[in-house]
């Protein structure tokens, strides 16, 4: 199923907070929000394709220098419930015990 991304109308009309909806193609748009019921439309946004044609694939699109470039932090497991950080921003361990 796609996920639809809509944002909720202002009362000068302009777009305010976005979220987004897994549905099925055939559902009907959402006219309201779902928690508050605040007037919402659809917003057309791109699209990626994943494949051959998406530019990063496979092992690359998991390489550290990617996931790095893109703002993620990796952990390996090092131990029994230990973590330790091969690129990213986050602590350099992490584990089950906090």
């Amino acid at each position: 199923m796609p996920t639809y991304v809509y944002e909720t109308v202002l009362p000068d009309g302009s777009g305010g907070e976005r979220f987004e909806r897994i549905e099925p193609m055939a559902a009907a748009p959402l006219e309201r929000h779902p928690d508050t019921g605040a007037p919402v439309r659809r917003v057309i946004t791109g699209f990626a394709i994943g494949g051959k044609h998406s530019g990063t694939t496979g092992a690359a699109a998991l390489s550290d220098k990617n996931l790095d470039r893109l703002g993620f932090t990796k952990y390996v497991k090092s131990g029994d419930g230990r973590y330790e950080k091969t690129v990213g921003a986050g602590p350099g361990t992490i584990s089950a015990d906090g």
